[in-house]
C-alpha cells in the first residue's frame, strides 16, 4: 500500500477529531471507569491515528477504528493497575442496577451529557465541562467562550472531573423523576454548542457548522427523552 501523504492524514484526523470526538469518548468511559483515564486513552487513540494511518492507510470507518483503539488503550492501562477497577469509582453501573425508569436512550453520548451536568456541579462547570468532553473543544477555546485565562478553565474542568469521581456519579441518563432537575442545564449547553457554531471561540472562520449540527443533533436526541421541552427548544428563533 502506498504511504498517504501527511497532510492528507492530518486532514482526516482532525475531521475525525470534530466528528467522532463525543462518540468515542463516551464509549471509551464505560470501559474506563474515570473521565481522565478514557479522556487520555482516546487522545492517545487520535495520536496513533497520527503515526499509523500514513503506512496502514485512513479506515473505512474512522470512528470504529478509534473507539476500538481507545478502548484498547483504556483496558490495557487496567490491566497494568490489577486493584484499579475495584479501587476507582465508576461512572457507570453494573448490568442488574440499571435503573428501569430511565429514559430508553441507546446514544453514549447523552449519557456523558447527563454526567457532565449533574446538580452537584455549577452551573458553568457543567456547561465548560460538557464544551470540554462531548463537543471536543479545547481548553484554551472554552476559557474563550467564558473569558477567563486559559490556565483558570484547566483547573475548573479538573476540579469538575475530580467531583464526579468523588461523588460516584453515575454514568447514565436520569430516572423519569430526576430528569427535570437535570434537564435545564442539557438544554441550556445543547442551546450554547449551536450558538457556538455561530461564534467559533477562535480561528478565522467564526462559522462552525460541526458545532451547529451536533447541537441540533443532540437536541434531536434529547427529544426522546422529553418531548415537549426539547420541542419548544428546537422551534425557538434563536435555535434556526
Amino acid at each position: 500500500m502506498p504511504e498517504i501523504a501527511s497532510s492528507e492524514v492530518a486532514a482526516a484526523v482532525a475531521d475525525a477529531h470534530r466528528r467522532e470526538w463525543a462518540f468515542v469518548l463516551a464509549a471509551t468511559v464505560r470501559v474506563a471507569g474515570d473521565l481522565d483515564s478514557a479522556e487520555e486513552a482516546v487522545q492517545d487513540a487520535y495520536a496513533s491515528a497520527l503515526a499509523t494511518w500514513g503506512s496502514r492507510g485512513i479506515p473505512d470507518n474512522v470512528g470504529a477504528w478509534l473507539t476500538t483503539t481507545a478502548r484498547r488503550r483504556a483496558l490495557d492501562v487496567l490491566r497494568r493497575n490489577a486493584t484499579a477497577r475495584g479501587a476507582l469509582p465508576k461512572l457507570f453501573e453494573p448490568l442488574g442496577e440499571t435503573d428501569t425508569d430511565a429514559p430508553d436512550v441507546p446514544d453514549d453520548r447523552l449519557r456523558l451529557i447527563f454526567t457532565c451536568c449533574h446538580p452537584a456541579l455549577s452551573r458553568e462547570a457543567q456547561v465548560a465541562l460538557t464544551l470540554r468532553l462531548v463537543c471536543g473543544l479545547s481548553t484554551d477555546d472554552v476559557a474563550r467562550a467564558f473569558l477567563v485565562a486559559e490556565p483558570t478553565m484547566a483547573a475548573r474542568i479538573t476540579r469538575a472531573k475530580q467531583k464526579i469521581t468523588k461523588a460516584h456519579i453515575p454514568y447514565r441518563i436520569p430516572s423519569a423523576t430526576e430528569l427535570p432537575e437535570r434537564l435545564d442545564a442539557v438544554l441550556s449547553v445543547v442551546h450554547l454548542v449551536f450558538t457556538s457554531g455561530h461564534s467559533s471561540p477562535s480561528g478565522a472562520n467564526l462559522m462552525r457548522r460541526d458545532l451547529a449540527e451536533r447541537g441540533h443533533e443532540l437536541a434531536r436526541l434529547l427529544r426522546r427523552c422529553c418531548p415537549t421541552r426539547v420541542r419548544s427548544l428546537l422551534c425557538s428563533p434563536s435555535f434556526s
